[in-house]
This record gives C-alpha cells, sequence and structure tokens, in this order.
C-alpha cells in the first residue's frame, strides 16, 4: 500500500488521509490478534502523519511551544487483524468552535473491511503554560504548509 492523503474540507474530509501499515508479528497477542494496545500506536502514528504531511513536523511544534495532546480516545473493534495483514490507518479532523477538536480514524483491511474504528478528543498544549490553546485550528493553520490535509481549506 502506498500512503495517499486527500484534501480535507473545512467540516472534515469524505476521503481522509491515510498510512499504510502492515501488522507485525511481535504486535499479536496470545491469540493471534493484533493487541488491544497496538491499536493506539497505530492510530498514533497515523497522527503524527497527517501533520507531517501537513508540514507541521514535531520540531516546528517544539520550537513554536506548542504540541497536540490526546484527552480521550475511544476504540471499537469491528474485525481481528493477523500477522501480515496490510491495514489503512485514516485520519480525519472534525473542528468545533472550543479549544478541543476529534479526530476520527478507522483502521481497514486490504479488502475494505473495517477492523476498527478510533475516536480521539484532542487539543494543542501551549507547553510553557501547560494549558489548552483557546483556537487550535487557528494555530495550525498558521504553521500549515498543507491546511486542507488537515481539514483546515
Amino acid at each position: 500500500m502506498t500512503e495517499v492523503a486527500h484534501v480535507a474540507t473545512e467540516g472534515g474530509a469524505d476521503e481522509p488521509f491515510t498510512v499504510p501499515i502492515t501488522v507485525r508479528g511481535y504486535e499479536t497477542d496470545t491469540q493471534g490478534h493484533l493487541n488491544q494496545s497496538v491499536y493506539l500506536q497505530y492510530a498514533e502514528h497515523a497522527r503524527w502523519s497527517v501533520l507531517q504531511a501537513g508540514g507541521i513536523p514535531q520540531t516546528t511544534l517544539l520550537a513554536r511551544g506548542i504540541g497536540p495532546v490526546t484527552l480521550e480516545t475511544t476504540i471499537r473493534y469491528l474485525r481481528e487483524l493477523r500477522a501480515g495483514d496490510e491495514v489503512a490507518v485514516s485520519c480525519r479532523f472534525v473542528w468545533g468552535e472550543r479549544k478541543t477538536f476529534v479526530i476520527e480514524q478507522t483502521v481497514r483491511k486490504a479488502d475494505g473491511t473495517v477492523a476498527a474504528e478510533i475516536t480521539a478528543t484532542c487539543g494543542i498544549l501551549d507547553l510553557t503554560e501547560r494549558r489548552l490553546l483557546k483556537d487550535p485550528r487557528a494555530a495550525l493553520r498558521e504553521l500549515a504548509t498543507d491546511p486542507g490535509v488537515l481539514g483546515l481549506g
């Protein structure tokens, strides 16, 4: 699978940014299923990848004194994944008018089957003040070279 980034719209993308991942054997549990904690790692990898694709590497965030934080995550497991399975992990930003925003993610098998749905409530933290920014959308839009990938078109 190859990485595909689709243009997002202000309210969220119809075709979200997607990162390909191959399930590795050491990520599975004793039943041969992808370990539940690894879904969180896949989701986090996709979130950092979409920021990078939008032109916001971690170094830029740190230089600006801000960083993304996850406040709540919900995972809905729908189908098992096994070693060798090819999956695509998507990211779609859903922006509101407050300090937080939602990232909707889907882990989809190569045949199109949805293996998991992940929803994360996130914010952008001022690393000095240790408080969420009042307008995370404006902060990311200012830093992004491709804001459309982040649903900030």
